[in-house]
């Protein structure tokens, strides 16, 4: 997750919101210092400067868990689903099948077609 996080950072500096509880839930799961909590909600930085040195604090797996629960936590799931897809590139298909419905002759049958 870390590694996917850090490929994102700059296109996922423009998708959080990192007000409106995502901080503070942060810090209540000790994602963030005190410290670390005011650097980032300090200051007169655009939006997505803040997100960058959030970003940037990322760095351990167990953390990234704990921001996407954070994420999912302040109504923020688009960011997840664009994390957990690698920025739009992942197939959101189960298994990784594609589904192919053809229509013959008026019957609808339905093939798997593995990857």
């Amino acid at each position: 997750m870390l590694t996917a996080i850090m490929k994102l950072k700059h296109s996922l500096s423009d998708l959080i919101e990192p007000e409106f509880g995502l901080l503070d839930y942060l810090l209540s799961l000790e994602v963030l210092t005190r410290r670390q909590f005011n650097k980032v909600r300090a200051g007169d930085k655009p939006t997505y400067e803040r997100c960058d040195d959030l970003l940037d604090l990322l760095t351990s797996e167990d953390q990234c868990v704990k921001f996407i629960k954070a994420l999912k936590k302040t109504a923020q799931q688009h960011v997840v689903n664009y994390i957990t897809q690698h920025g739009g590139l992942t197939s959101t298909l189960p298994c990784n099948l594609v589904f192919l419905i053809v229509v013959l002759r008026g019957v609808k049958s339905l093939f798997f077609v593995g990857l």
